[in-house]
């Protein structure tokens, strides 16, 4: 079984926020090279996505998705 990692669930969040991928590298200090790996659904380190929740006051579950091929 073959599994993706999908980041739309993040993405929504920005734009319910009026935010721009670019932000986060500004607003919550994330690399533009884990942007762009998000970008195309490749895994990130844990911790980028722990500073993510951490600005948004939320949890894995609302940022990012396991999609079971």
């Amino acid at each position: 079984m073959v599994e993706e990692v999908s980041y739309e669930k993040l993405w929504r969040l920005l734009r319910k926020n009026d935010m721009k991928k670019t932000d986060l590298y500004w607003k919550v200090g994330i690399s533009t090279n884990a942007i762009a790996r998000m970008g195309k659904g490749q895994d990130v380190r844990l911790n980028i996505l722990v500073k993510i929740c951490k600005y948004f006051n939320c949890t894995f579950d609302d940022i990012v998705e396991i999609i079971k091929e």
